[in-house]
């Protein structure tokens, strides 16, 4: 069956992440439809004799690599005590604007995804061209929180002018990430300042990350 339009150009922005990937590399590996593609083409270099390790950002990803073929290890295996760190990160974007700001967390991995980017010496994100705005807002923005703040935290965010959602799986459970935490679905709208919305939403105590990735992505490619 042919790609879609979405997929092909996912497929081929992974293709050119594909190709920064040198022998040797320990690489961040995303999570999310697009992150996937990544994931599967890197499979085909690894069965063809490329030797990599990753780090993945989530326990999908995890899954989906080691059924590659694709050596997975935990992020306290890189090497940071040594000095070590994450060759290359690739991963995909909510949403993107034109200064490389980012809004992730889509997929709920939010919190690996950020801390494996701020491991990595080279962050690429990928995406089809629809992830592109002029003003980041349009997906709402993923927070992450412990369990036992979330209506706190919800309360907090509100008095910040939106209203939080809490995330629920397709059976109307509450979505938990991988680490167990709950994740607030915030529909700010245009968010005109999101170094400024960023700075206080860390100060809600309660809230573990939020999915504002700002200063952190080194080049951005598109299909």
């Amino acid at each position: 069956m042919p790609l879609s339009d979405a997929d092909a150009q996912k497929r081929a922005a992974a293709q050119q992440a594909v190709a920064l990937v040198a022998d040797g590399m320990t690489l961040g590996l995303g999570t999310g439809s697009t992150a996937a593609w990544f994931v599967r083409l890197l499979g085909e270099r690894v069965q063809q004799g490329l030797r990599v390790r990753g780090v993945p950002t989530s326990e999908a990803t995890a899954e989906l690599a080691r059924s590659l073929g694709i050596d997975v290890i935990r992020l306290d295996d890189v090497g940071f005590a040594e000095g070590r760190r994450i060759d290359l990160c690739v991963d995909g974007v909510d949403e993107v604007d034109g200064e490389k700001r980012a809004i992730k967390g889509g997929g709920g991995a939010l919190l690996r995804e950020k801390i494996v980017a701020a491991g990595s010496d080279r962050v690429v994100y990928i995406a089809d061209a629809s992830k592109r705005v002029q003003t980041l807002g349009q997906f709402p923005l993923p927070v992450e929180v412990i369990p036992f703040a979330a209506a706190f935290v919800a309360s907090r965010i509100a008095a910040l002018g939106c209203e939080p959602v809490v995330r629920r799986n397709a059976d109307g459970s509450e979505f938990r990430s991988d680490e167990n935490n709950v994740i607030l679905d915030c529909p700010f709208g245009a968010i005109e300042d999101p170094e400024a919305l960023a700075a206080e939403l860390a100060l809600i105590p309660g809230v573990v990350e939020h999915g504002l990735f700002l200063g952190m992505i080194d080049e951005m490619l598109f299909g």
